[in-house]
């Protein structure tokens, strides 16, 4: 085997040799970077197991770069060009926006499992820009494209490496190069699917129609799908078919975040015994908090994460209260998350528009202000590659018990929102912070009512998944209380509006 420039452990050096094995049956060899015809028409796939620290995502990410420098076409959810005689494919995907956010800023160039299940129309002419831009065609020459227009576009894709920022530089709109979307028709070669412990049934089966290589990169102590059977489909998988990375790697052994989330699998652990080693944590490293309250700041771009709906509800209504929301209107800056598109089927191609863009449900969005037409909102997508839309919007603030909920605006369809200044810890998977605010209240009480969910303490996989979604700082919360803001308004300055245009006029959505 090429040894890649890190440093594997066994049990990835092991994983590696295994799916390197896999992926010469497909037709690339990373051994040689050679690539040749398939070996084998029949379909396979693979699962690389561990929890939080074993290397899940180091590995994933050396093996896209063998498959890169060998030659292997990515698709991503920048541009996709047209398949080449000969040559393989690859595309790296997770379940939402924010999961797949995760390994772009990691160097991965991964997108969404909806933009790879739908692909895009383009406009010829224009294509030919884009082919030529990617290393893939001559340099065109197009009516109304001047030298100077592409020499800028060239340009930018030298420094950005992205099509829609050198369309923007040439002075054209994503809607002048995008006309459309449909269901993807011709196969791709290879996925990598990250975060694969959020996959339903039919997510898997539709990816496995599509790429006849598929590995899947999840974690077995996370929490399943909501509407799943209540397992895993890794877990369905022969156990030859399964390779578990055990090892915690020394970059991250003094993480004490990961410390406290590998503690979660000792049996005897109790809940109390476990918030102990949280002050202690707490103690002897900043990246642990034990706060006596929820920090309000922090909820709009980093939600707080519970167990229950009903604590999750009024901690969003505690959150309006700090900043003195309207009863009857959203304020700018205000965080959501979309909680479907509602569409009736005559606006398919709407919907794709719409979840091509990133807005799919579990999206994490922040609310710039009212659109142009009654019923839109300005929205900035948390983690899309172009972030800002206007889009028709169904805008939910729940209450408690059986009251109906606060729609402060709403068109007659399109997307559907609820406030996402507090999400429950199942939604939160796939998703990672910088800071993390865990309600522990909430795990308590999960720990008291004594519930199991596949041989392990409910209470345990909860705190197992909250605790993990946290980067730098960990703040577990032991009191059900709110602080006041430091300032008294939202912010929406540090929202860029991202490398290109809109790649379709979302406004449409109300025809």
């Amino acid at each position: 085997m090429t040894s890649p420039a890190i440093t594997f452990s066994d049990d990835q050096a092991q994983a590696w040799d295994n799916v390197a094995l896999i992926l010469r049956q497909a037709g690339v060899d990373l051994d040689g970077d050679l690539l040749q015809p398939p070996q084998t028409d029949a379909s396979d796939v693979m699962a690389v197991i561990g929890k939080a620290g074993s290397g899940k995502t180091m590995l994933l990410a050396a093996l896209y770069r063998a498959l890169e420098q060998a030659g292997v076409d990515i698709v991503s959810g920048d541009y996709e060009s047209k398949k080449r005689t000969n040559r393989r494919t690859l595309a790296i995907l997770a379940p939402t926006n924010k999961a797949a956010s995760v390994l772009r800023n990691r160097g991965v160039p991964a997108t969404t499992i909806h933009r790879i299940l739908y692909t895009p129309v383009y406009d010829p002419e224009y294509e030919r820009v884009a082919e030529w831009l990617a290393g893939q065609g001559e340099r065109p020459e197009i009516e109304g494209l001047t030298d100077l227009s592409l020499d800028r576009a060239a340009a930018s894709y030298e420094l950005h490496k992205s099509i829609p920022a050198a369309l923007a530089a040439a002075g054209l709109r994503g809607s002048d190069f995008i006309t459309g979307w449909k269901r993807r028709e011709e196969p791709l070669d290879i996925g990598f699917v990250d975060e694969s412990s959020m996959l339903d049934e039919k997510q898997f089966q539709d990816l496995r129609e599509i790429f006849p290589t598929l590995l899947l990169f999840g974690d077995p102590a996370q929490l399943p799908p909501v509407q799943s059977s209540g397992g895993m489909v890794f877990e369905t998988l022969p156990a030859s078919r399964v390779q578990t990375l055990s090892r915690i790697h020394r970059q991250d052994a003094d993480n004490p975040i990961l410390d406290l989330a590998h503690a979660l699998a000792d049996p005897m652990l109790d809940f109390y015994h476990f918030e102990r080693m949280v002050a202690d944590a707490a103690a002897r490293d900043e990246r642990v908090v034990m706060a006596q309250r929820v920090e309000s700041d922090l909820m709009a771009r980093s939600p707080v994460l519970v167990w229950t709906n009903k604590t999750r509800i009024r901690l969003i209504h505690a959150f309006r209260a700090a900043f003195n929301a309207p009863s009857d209107s959203l304020l700018e800056g205000e965080p959501l998350i979309c909680d479907g598109i509602e569409l009736p089927m005559k606006h398919r191609k709407k919907r794709l528009d719409l979840e091509a863009r990133g807005l799919i449900k579990g999206a994490q969005v922040v609310y710039l202000g009212p659109g142009k037409r009654p019923g839109f909102s300005r929205l900035h997508v948390i983690g899309a590659l172009d972030p800002q839309m206007s889009a028709a919007s169904i805008v939910k603030i729940e209450h408690e018990g059986d009251e109906e909920p606060f729609i402060p605006f709403a068109a007659k369809m399109g997307a559907t929102f609820l406030h996402g200044a507090a999400v429950t810890i199942h939604k939160a998977q796939g998703s990672q912070w910088d800071t993390v605010q865990v309600f522990a209240p909430d795990i308590e009480m999960a720990s008291r009512m004594g519930r199991v969910e596949a041989g392990q303490p409910l209470w345990k996989r909860l705190a197992y998944v909250a605790i993990t979604r946290a980067e730098t700082q960990l703040r577990w919360v032991v009191r059900n209380r709110l602080g006041k803001p430091e300032t008294p308004v939202l912010r929406v300055d540090d929202l860029q509006s991202g490398p290109a245009p809109l790649v379709l006029q979302a406004e449409a959505t109300d025809d």
